[in-house]
C-alpha cells in the first residue's frame, strides 16, 4: 500500500479525517461533487457544511455533545478548532457563522501542501490503496450503488428534516423577546409566545398541513432528534408544549408569567440577521410553511431566507460491517466515516472522521491502532457502533447512557455526568502523546 490515502467526501467527517493524515506527513486525495453536483441539501460550494442546524450543541461538560468536543479539542480536531474560532452566541451551546465556519475550514484543507483535491462524483470505491467512504446520508446512487455491491446486505434509512430560517429584521420584537431557557447563559435566544387561543389554530394548521411528496416516507422512519413539527404535532394536542414549544423558565417580561407555549429562534450566523426555527424541521410544502408560521404572532411578517426541507438518510448496518474504528470487516484497507455509519449528528460524524483518519494513518505508519476505551465518548460511539449484539441498529446521537458507567453511585444527573466527564479526560490526557 503506498503513502496515499483516497477520501471521498469533505463534509465534517471527511474532512476532519484528511486533515488527521495530512498532519501526520500522508497524502490524502480528497474527492468531492460539489460544486459539479449538488444534493438538495447543499446550498454552498464550501466543504464541511452545515445543513440541518448551525448548532453543535452543548459546550458543557455535563453534556455528553460536550465532552465529545472538549475531547476532539484536545486530540487536535479541526472542526471544533474552526467552531471554537467562528463561534456566534447561543448561550451554552458551541453555534457558529455558519459561512464562516465553512470558509475556514475550506481554506486549511485547500492550503494544505499534503492535500489534493478532486472535484466531481466518484461512482466507484478505489481499488488501489486506503480509503475512506465520507459522503454523508445523500451518497450519490452510483456511489451507493457500489457501497451496496461491496458490502452485500440491505443498507437502512430513515428521513432527515431542517428547519426553516428567517431574517431578524422581520421579526416582530413587538411580539418576541430574549431570554435563555431557565436564565441559563446569556439571553441569546428570541423567544415567540402564544397564548391558548393562538396556539390551538396554529396547532390544528400543522395537523392538517399539505407536505411535499417524499417516496415511501413513514412516521415510523423518522429518527427522533429530527422529527419534523408536523409529525411530532399529529402525535397530540400537548405534545409540542411538552416539547420544543415548553414555555417552562422562558417568563414573557410583560406578565412575569410563563407564556401558554413559545418557539424559540436561535442566530443563524454572526451578524444576528438570521434566525433559525429551532425544533421546526419540516417537510411542510413552502407556501404551508409561510402561512402556517405566520400564525404565530413574532413571526406574522416573516421574511424566509430558507425554507424547511426533508431529505432521506442512508446509513449502514454497522455492527456487522465495521469495527470499532470504522474499517470495513470484510477489507481493513476500507473505512467509512460520518452519518452513513450510523453516527447522528454532525459532532459524532466529526468523531468518526477523527478516528477513521488516525486509524488509517496509524495503519499506514507501522503504529498500533488507537483503541480509545468505552470511558471516553469518542471509545463509545465507535463501539455503539461495531456492537455485534445490537440487533436492530438505529442511528445514535452521543450521551451518556453509551458510555460505560462509573460503576458507583453519585446524588444529582450533573453531578454524576460531570464525573463521567472528568474520568474521559484524563483517559484522553493520558493517551494525547500516543497519538
Amino acid at each position: 500500500m503506498h503513502n496515499n490515502v483516497s477520501v471521498i467526501g469533505a463534509g465534517l467527517a471527511g474532512c476532519e479525517a484528511a486533515w488527521q493524515l495530512a498532519e501526520r506527513g500522508i497524502n490524502v486525495t480528497l474527492y468531492e461533487m460539489k460544486p459539479e453536483k449538488k444534493t438538495p441539501a447543499h446550498h454552498s460550494d464550501d466543504f464541511a457544511e452545515l445543513v440541518c442546524s448551525n448548532s453543535l450543541r452543548s459546550n458543557e461538560l455535563t453534556n455528553a455533545a460536550g465532552l465529545l468536543k472538549e475531547e476532539l479539542r484536545r486530540l487536535g480536531g479541526l472542526i471544533v478548532k474552526c467552531a471554537d474560532e467562528n463561534q456566534v452566541e447561543a448561550g451554552g451551546a458551541l453555534a457558529v457563522d455558519r459561512e464562516a465556519f465553512a470558509k475556514a475550514i475550506t481554506e486549511k484543507i485547500k492550503n494544505h501542501p499534503n492535500i489534493k483535491i478532486v472535484y466531481g462524483e466518484v461512482t466507484e470505491i478505489p481499488q488501489d490503496g486506503y480509503v475512506i467512504i465520507a459522503t454523508g446520508p445523500l451518497t450519490s446512487d452510483a456511489l451507493f450503488d457500489a457501497i451496496h455491491k461491496k458490502v452485500g446486505g440491505d443498507f437502512l434509512h430513515f428521513f432527515d428534516a431542517a428547519a426553516p430560517i428567517v431574517t431578524f429584521e422581520s421579526i416582530d420584537m413587538d411580539n418576541a423577546y430574549f431570554a435563555s431557557r431557565y436564565d441559563k447563559g446569556t439571553p441569546d435566544y428570541i423567544n415567540c409566545p402564544l397564548s391558548k387561543e393562538e396556539f390551538d389554530p396554529f396547532w390544528q394548521a400543522l395537523t392538517t398541513a399539505e407536505e411535499a411528496e417524499v417516496h415511501g416516507f413513514e412516521d415510523k422512519l423518522v429518527f427522533e432528534g429530527c422529527m419534523p413539527i408536523e409529525v411530532n404535532a399529529r402525535r397530540g394536542h400537548d405534545t409540542l408544549l411538552f416539547g420544543i414549544l415548553k414555555p417552562v423558565g422562558l417568563p414573557d417580561p410583560k406578565t412575569g408569567k410563563d407564556p401558554y407555549a413559545v418557539l424559540q429562534l436561535r442566530k443563524d450566523n454572526a451578524q444576528g440577521s438570521l434566525y433559525n426555527l429551532v425544533g421546526c424541521q419540516t417537510h411542510l410544502k413552502w407556501g404551508e410553511q409561510k402561512r402556517i408560521f405566520s400564525m404565530i404572532p413574532a413571526l406574522k411578517n416573516a421574511e424566509y431566507v430558507r425554507y424547511g426541507v426533508m431529505h432521506r438518510n442512508t446509513f449502514l448496518d454497522s455492527p456487522r460491517l465495521l469495527d470499532h474504528n470504522f474499517a470495513l470487516r470484510s477489507d481493513s484497507r476500507i473505512r467509512f466515516a460520518g452519518q452513513m455509519t450510523g453516527v447522528e449528528g454532525y459532532v459524532e460524524s466529526n468523531a468518526s472522521g477523527f478516528l477513521a483518519g488516525l486509524a488509517t494513518a496509524n495503519q499506514i505508519l507501522g503504529k498500533k491502532e488507537p483503541d480509545f476505551p468505552q470511558t471516553t465518548a469518542i471509545g463509545a460511539l465507535g463501539h455503539y457502533i461495531s456492537n455485534e449484539t445490537v440487533v436492530k441498529f438505529q442511528p445514535m446521537n452521543i450521551n451518556f447512557g453509551i458510555l460505560e458507567p462509573l460503576g458507583y453511585k453519585i446524588r444529582g444527573k450533573r453531578e454524576k455526568n460531570m464525573k463521567i466527564s472528568e474520568r474521559a479526560l484524563e483517559i484522553i490526557d493520558s493517551l494525547k502523546g500516543d497519538i
